[in-house]
């Protein structure tokens, strides 16, 4: 359990140091920073394989991978939010929600049956709740934090009660144990479908998307960092384990929702991601849409598919986080977050406009970024069994959102603006995160190590 002592011990930490109350923010964020950066680089070694309380709790070399990149996440978002960290007056208790709700998705990843998965589900998200309403003077926070919670109410009852109904049919909880109970009943079957229904609701599968774009919009640009990297990243995670170990036996069943779901998830987001002017927004939409894509090579149910599936999840990370990362520079600046506010960006601020328009080409698939390779790799993974028919629906979707990300671009370095933003100076930790992401979108994809050794790992599922 290194990894979740490690961000429990953070937290005490954290705590001990908020009820002395005399460290200054750049202190506190400057000690955070460093305690995130040795929780990521000890989580390179002394991985093991093991089960704890009864298969409760377990862990593998594949797991350590996966956990690593949400830390790395987590520390890339820490130093790109800076300037807006630095001035808030609620810094610690923001870091130990954050915190929180991170050592609840690793619960979850390592949940070993129904209850610990749920229990780590809920402490994952309840922070988050309290975390998307930290813009404490903006009402659009507020009800952000409060469509969070009213969401993730319907989604967690929804998921509790398909939880039950397996019990019920199965007699066990146990994710090593339910695949010997199943029989392929339509008790069983409708069991799986609610259970299919609350990862939908966490991964904004559509029809279950429709808080998405107004949580990111209101919730603090860390925040919407946070929830659409980190948390779809692990409830991706979780979903491959559950679906490939636990209910293997109705394989035909969800290979089609699954099917369905990437085809409906990815249109649905690329055509509302044409239309948004707001920033959030826009990557709501297009975390929805790549989640399509996700969904491609999750349902080819193989090792390949493990591996395509992580290895997009680490591009996912530098590609999104490089462009939240421009986007808090900006708006903590300036408080503009629309794509018309961005024209001319590269004439005062060629550095930011030349990260984002890098990330942008990432999230779109364009070589010789590593997007480019992410994508190949899930589409070969869906090809490679057949669904012809859902590769065609995503490389047309990938037509329409090289579109839409390249109306920022033109907006950033063709347009002009009667308000140009003013030239800024960016901080030391923020510029080399920003450069972490731009090395990862540039070099991950042409070290083809990187994919076999995840393939390597995906044997271990």
């Amino acid at each position: 359990m290194k990894f979740e002592i490690m961000l429990t011990a953070i937290i005490f930490i954290l705590l001990f140091l908020k009820i002395d109350g005399r460290a200054l923010n750049t202190s506190l964020l400057r000690l955070t920073n460093i305690l995130l950066l040795v929780n990521v680089v000890t989580g390179f070694f002394g991985n093991e394989e093991f089960n704890l309380f009864g298969d409760s709790f377990r862990t593998n070399h594949l797991l350590a991978l996966e956990k690593n990149i949400l830390n790395l996440a987590v520390l890339i978002i820490s130093l790109t939010s800076y300037e807006w960290l630095k001035n808030h007056k609620h810094l610690p208790e923001f870091f130990i929600l954050l915190f929180s709700s991170l050592l609840g998705l690793f619960f979850m990843m390592s949940s070993g049956n129904l209850l610990m998965f749920y229990l780590g589900l809920e402490l994952s998200t309840i922070p988050l709740a309290a975390l998307c309403n930290f813009d404490l003077d903006k009402k659009v926070s507020s009800e952000a934090a409060m469509k969070m919670i009213m969401s993730s109410a319907f989604s967690s009852a929804i998921l509790l009660f398909g939880i039950s109904m397996m019990y019920g049919t199965t007699g066990t909880i146990s994710f090593s144990e339910i695949p010997m109970a199943l029989v392929g009943s339509q008790l069983q079957t409708l069991a799986f479908i609610l259970l299919f229904t609350g990862f939908a609701f966490k991964l904004s599968v559509v029809p279950f998307h429709l808080w998405t774009a107004d949580v990111y919009e209101g919730s603090p640009i860390a925040v919407t960092a946070f929830l659409s990297v980190v948390s779809k990243g692990a409830m991706s995670f979780v979903f491959i384990t559950v679906l490939y170990k636990t209910f293997a036996p109705l394989a035909q069943t969800w290979y089609y929702a699954l099917a369905v779901s990437a085809a409906v998830t990815m249109i649905v987001g690329n055509l509302f991601a044409l239309r948004q002017q707001n920033l959030k927004r826009f990557f709501a939409f297009s975390s929805i849409a790549q989640v399509g894509y996700l969904l491609i090579g999750i349902s080819s149910a193989s090792q390949i598919g493990v591996a395509s599936v992580v290895y997009f999840i680490l591009i996912y990370v530098f590609s999104n986080l490089a462009a939240f990362g421009v986007i808090s520079i900006i708006s903590s600046r300036t408080g503009k977050e629309t794509v018309n506010d961005y024209k001319g960006l590269y004439k005062s601020n060629p550095t930011l406009a030349l990260i984002m328009a890098l990330a942008l080409f990432s999230l779109a698939g364009i070589p010789p970024t590593a997007g480019f390779f992410g994508k190949l790799f899930l589409l070969t993974t869906g090809a490679s069994i057949g669904t012809w028919w859902l590769i065609i629906i995503a490389a047309l979707n990938m037509v329409i959102s090289l579109y839409y990300y390249l109306r920022i671009i033109r907006a950033m370095f063709v347009d002009e603006s009667s308000e140009p933003l003013p030239k800024f100076s960016i901080q030391t930790s923020v510029l080399a995160a920003l450069a972490v992401c731009v090395i990862g979108i540039l070099v991950i994809g042409f070290l083809s190590r990187t994919f076999d050794v995840i393939f390597n790992l995906a044997a271990n599922l």
